[in-house]
Formats: structure tokens, C-alpha cells, sequence
């Protein structure tokens, strides 16, 4: 197994702009609601911090071959999480930057056939190393989104939507929470369900993971309450 190239490519482009929106912040924005509803600006960052470094574990495990979890304990995660929300502006910022250093260090130091070890996630899934950089690049740009400092949705590469809604399917679909839909958007499709339902990529995947109410999008009856996607 090799290098996962295009997810790769979709981390590094995430992480810019979670830059620029990090730089459009003020820092008394910082301490403000976020778009996630209990969510300070803060918060979302020292999750994204935290994140960084939990993949940073995972990849030296898959380095070194000795099992190293994301997370000592979820009691742990939420605490460091906490902790990096109440420092101060400046303090939060170089966190920030810090753990996407560790990260970047991380990926760079690792073999290629190291990309082939299997790894544990924090909600106990198996897989490569290899998906990492999804999981990352997953993260950083919906999150970048929910800091609501001028990224939307509209500013993510269609193949980084379309990538978003198959993992969102492929969520449910492992909690048998799949909804009775069809979704089209561009040329693709997603689900199988009675209901159908049409609208761009961004108006789409803002719906689906739970980011809009749905207004815009074109159906042919009432849109159903989502379950919640991870």
C-alpha cells in the first residue's frame, strides 16, 4: 500500500484554510458561538488541536508498531480539550499550529509501507493507516466551516464533498441509521431510499451533516430527521 495521494492532497488544502480562517478570527471572536450549538470558536479549535495529535499517536503506532491509542481515555480527550479551550488567544493559536506541525512531522516521517498498518480508532474501528489522512482532512474542513468566519461549504472541492456523504453513508449504514432517501447532487447519488431529494454539493453535504435545515433543496415530500453523523 502507498501513500493515499489525493487525501493527502485534501488534508494539506484543509489545513490552509483553517489557516485563513483562523487568521480572519479576532481574537475576541475566539470566544464566541461557533456554528455547532454549545460550541465556542475556542472549542472547536482545541478539538482540532487535539485531533491532530490523536492521529499523531496513531501514525507513530503505525510507525514503530507499538500499539498507541488516540487517546489515553475519553475523560482524557475531553479534558485536554477543555484545557486548550481556556487558554489565552495567543496561547490557543500556537496550539493550533503546533499539533498541525506534529502532524505534518508525523506523516512526513512515516515509511511507505507503513501506510498498510492496521490502527485503532478511538470508536474502535480497524483500518489502515492509509485513511488517516481522510480522517483529517475530514475534520479540518467541515470544522473550518463551523468556526463561521467567511468558509462555507461553496469553498470545499466537490471531490472533498463528494467523499464527505459517502463517509456519512457509510456511517449510518454501520448504525443501520441509513435514511429512506435518494440523494442527488452533481452527477452522483447516495442512498436508495422512497424520498428524493436533489440539490448542489454544498447544499447538500450542509444538510447531511447536520449544518443546515435543509432549505433550498428540492423534494418531493418532507425532509426527514437525520441521526446524527458521528
Amino acid at each position: 500500500m502507498t501513500a493515499p495521494t489525493e487525501q493527502l492532497d485534501w488534508w494539506r488544502q484543509g489545513e490552509e484554510h483553517l489557516g485563513t480562517a483562523l487568521g480572519r478570527l479576532t481574537d475576541e471572536e475566539l470566544d464566541g458561538p461557533s456554528l455547532l450549538p454549545g460550541w465556542t470558536r475556542a472549542y472547536v479549535l482545541a478539538h482540532l488541536a487535539g485531533n491532530a495529535d490523536a492521529l499523531v499517536n496513531l501514525l507513530t503506532w503505525a510507525r514503530t508498531g507499538v500499539e498507541t491509542p488516540a487517546y489515553s481515555s475519553d475523560e482524557a480527550r475531553d479534558a485536554q480539550i477543555a484545557e486548550t479551550a481556556a487558554l489565552s488567544p495567543v496561547e490557543l493559536r500556537g496550539a493550533v499550529l503546533a499539533a498541525t506541525q506534529r502532524l505534518a512531522g508525523a506523516v512526513r516521517d512515516l515509511p511507505g509501507e507503513a501506510w498498510a498498518v492496521q490502527v485503532r480508532t478511538r470508536q474502535g474501528r480497524d483500518l489502515p493507516a492509509a485513511e488517516l489522512p481522510w480522517l483529517r482532512a475530514r475534520e479540518v474542513w467541515v470544522h473550518t466551516i463551523d468556526l463561521d468566519a467567511g468558509i462555507g461549504f461553496a469553498d470545499v472541492p466537490d471531490d472533498v464533498l463528494a467523499a464527505v456523504l459517502d463517509d456519512v453513508f457509510r456511517q449510518w449504514d454501520a448504525r443501520d441509521a441509513v435514511p429512506d432517501v435518494a440523494l442527488f447532487a452533481g452527477d452522483r447519488e447516495w442512498g436508495t431510499g422512497a424520498l428524493a431529494v436533489a440539490g448542489t454539493l454544498p447544499e447538500v453535504a450542509a444538510w447531511i451533516t447536520g449544518r443546515s435545515d435543509g432549505a433550498g433543496l428540492q423534494a418531493d415530500g418532507p425532509l426527514p430527521t437525520l441521526a446524527p453523523w458521528a
